[in-house]
């Protein structure tokens, strides 16, 4: 996730001081990735120091300053709204690498640590589909809607990788099977009775 990009779209509206920008990210992703105040001003210094984003008049009675987005800093959201989210420098997924080591571990019942993800994430699945259907078409909540849409896409993606993973492990138990078990021996054909 771009915070610096967020924080110079949110910027877009107006200025802003960091609790703000914090408050209306939490308000346009549902808080589903919380940002901390500290991230946010860290992330506002950055972009200060890039001109991207400038001081806008005096503190305010709390002592905080608000920030407005410069043109250079316009350029560069324009730039990043216009170009694609690429694979590269993606999170860790770190339930592909719990299950690449799990298969991997002597004495882990992969089938069982497949289970147990499954059933977790059928019931966030479950939890998204009530929260999408309360919060239902709204057009004023447009972009909480269309993150919810995105995180129960992910999860339908995630238990079909599951399912998918559960058969592969399921196959190569069987594969391991028939070539640990030895070959029986082929029976002598029985004599034949009554001719001579």
């Amino acid at each position: 996730m771009s915070i610096r990009h967020s924080l110079l779209a949110l910027l877009e509206r107006g200025p802003r001081h960091g609790y703000q920008l914090r408050g209306e990210f939490d308000a346009a992703t549902g808080a589903t990735w919380p940002l901390n105040v500290g991230q946010v001003y860290s992330t506002l210094d950055r972009l200060e120091r890039d001109g991207l984003v400038v001081q806008e008049g005096e503190p305010d009675a709390d002592g905080r300053i608000a920030y407005r987005i410069t043109d250079d800093g316009r350029s560069e959201l324009r730039e990043w709204f216009g170009s694609p989210v690429g694979g590269k420098g993606a999170p860790r997924d770190e339930l592909a690498i719990k299950l690449a080591l799990a298969v991997t571990t002597p004495g882990v019942d992969v089938p069982r640590v497949v289970q147990t993800q499954r059933t977790a994430t059928m019931s966030a699945l479950q939890q998204l589909t009530r929260l999408k259907v309360r919060a239902g078409d709204d057009a004023g909540d447009l972009a909480w809607s269309l993150v919810l849409d995105s995180l129960v896409f992910r999860a339908e993606a995630e238990i079909r990788w599951l399912d998918h993973c559960d058969a592969r492990v399921a196959r190569a138990a069987l594969a391991r099977t028939a070539v640990a078990a030895p070959a029986a021996p082929a029976a002598a054909p029985a004599p034949e009775r009554g001719r001579r």
